[in-house]
C-alpha cells in the first residue's frame, strides 16, 4: 500500500512539473490570442461574404483577383449580382468583399428584383434615388470617380468622403458598378 501511495505522489509531481514546463513554453498569450500572423508576405487573409456558396476568410496569393476569391468560396450563388463586382479586380489587404444579391432577401419568395443604380455611370440625380444618398454624397461619388476612375468593387465606395460603414451597409444592395 505504501508503494502505491509513493507511486501516486511521484506521478503527481511529474505531471505538475510537465504542465509547468509545457505552460511556460506556450505562454499565456498563445492560448487567448485571436490574432492571425502572416507567415509569408506573398499571401493575404481576405474575407468574402453574402452571395457565395462558402462565405468566410481565405488565404489568397497577393496576385489573386476577386474572381479567384469567389471561386475559392465555392463560386457565386444563383442570386449573386454579377453587375456588383469585376472578377479581374486585384485583391486588397484589409478589404472584406461583399457579393450583393440580385433579388430582395427580405422578399419571402426571393423573386423581387432589387432596383439598383450604377455608381460608375449615373448622374447626380440618379444617384440620389438611392436611399441614403443625398446631393452632397452623390456629388462626392461623382468627384471621386472622376479623380480616381471607376469603382471595381462595392467596398471601393468606402473611400469616398462621407461614406462610412453605416452608409455603405444601407446602400450596398442598391448599387452596381457595371
Amino acid at each position: 500500500m505504501l508503494k502505491l501511495i509513493i507511486g501516486v505522489v511521484i506521478a503527481t509531481v511529474i505531471v505538475v512539473v510537465a504542465f509547468t514546463v509545457i505552460n511556460n513554453n506556450i505562454g499565456p498569450d498563445a492560448i487567448t490570442s485571436t490574432s492571425v500572423q502572416v507567415v509569408d508576405e506573398n499571401f493575404l487573409s481576405i474575407t468574402i461574404t453574402d452571395q457565395v456558396h462558402k462565405p468566410g476568410a481565405y488565404v489568397m496569393k497577393k496576385e489573386d483577383n476577386l474572381g479567384d476569391l469567389i471561386m475559392a468560396a465555392g463560386g457565386p450563388t444563383s442570386n449573386a449580382d454579377a453587375r456588383a463586382y469585376i472578377e479581374e479586380t486585384l485583391l486588397e489587404k484589409g478589404v472584406n468583399y461583399y457579393i450583393a444579391p440580385i433579388n430582395d432577401l427580405d422578399d419571402y419568395c426571393g423573386e423581387k428584383e432589387l432596383i439598383k443604380v450604377n455608381v460608375n455611370t449615373e448622374t447626380r440625380e440618379k444617384l440620389m434615388e438611392i436611399n441614403g444618398v443625398g446631393t452632397t454624397l452623390a456629388g462626392d461619388i461623382i468627384a471621386y470617380r472622376s479623380e480616381h476612375g471607376s469603382f471595381t468593387y462595392l467596398e471601393g465606395l468606402l473611400k469616398v468622403k462621407g461614406i462610412g460603414k453605416a452608409t455603405f451597409e444601407k446602400i450596398k444592395n442598391y448599387i452596381t458598378i457595371r
